[in-house]
């Protein structure tokens, strides 16, 4: 009788200590989005507190949330499409001088590896002389270049390339 007792006992304890609570999860004050890349705000392109907004304010934020040249083949050249991106990016960071970007050259998986260096170096520095060009300052630009290794997207043909001749810019203090 009395190990009948203790092994209800245990099997009980055991039951009531086995599973664990579920976690409450607590929610936070909200705060701004940020692009997990830069850690700036992200502006949302809608009405501000009720007012229409502007259809140039709208373009200069989608500019300013773009922080992604993507490049043709085997080139370094900015191309058109680009020019508004970089220009309301010079013009934030002339305006926030102790703010600093990281220009990260990429290329796609063709050609030799140093091959492939030289050609995501060349894409950063393409985009530091525009910004240079724009009112950024130097000592705000830092140039590096990864090549083929960190592609955006995997795969082997013209789609995954295209994504992966890139130049980030990669905000931070």
């Amino acid at each position: 009788m009395r190990k009948v007792l203790l092994i209800a006992l245990l099997g009980s304890a055991f039951t009531l200590t086995g599973c664990p609570k579920p976690e409450t999860v607590k929610e936070t004050p909200s705060t701004p989005a940020t692009d997990s890349a830069s850690q700036l705000p992200v502006e949302s392109p809608g009405p501000d507190q009720g007012e229409a907004v502007d259809p140039r304010e709208q373009a200069r934020r989608r500019a300013m949330a773009q922080r992604v040249i993507y490049f043709d083949f085997d080139n370094a050249d900015i191309r058109p499409e680009y020019r508004d991106v970089l220009a309301n990016q010079a013009q934030y960071l002339a305006t926030n001088p102790s703010m600093k970007v990281r220009l990260e050259g990429h290329a796609d998986e063709r050609g030799s590896r140093e091959y492939n260096i030289g050609l995501g170096e060349r894409r950063a520095q393409a985009v530091r002389r525009a910004l240079m060009l724009q009112g950024t300052g130097d000592v705000q630009l830092v140039t590096v270049s990864y090549g083929e290794e960190r592609p955006a997207e995997s795969g082997s043909d013209e789609a995954a390339w295209a994504k992966n001749r890139r130049v980030e810019l990669v905000y931070g203090n």
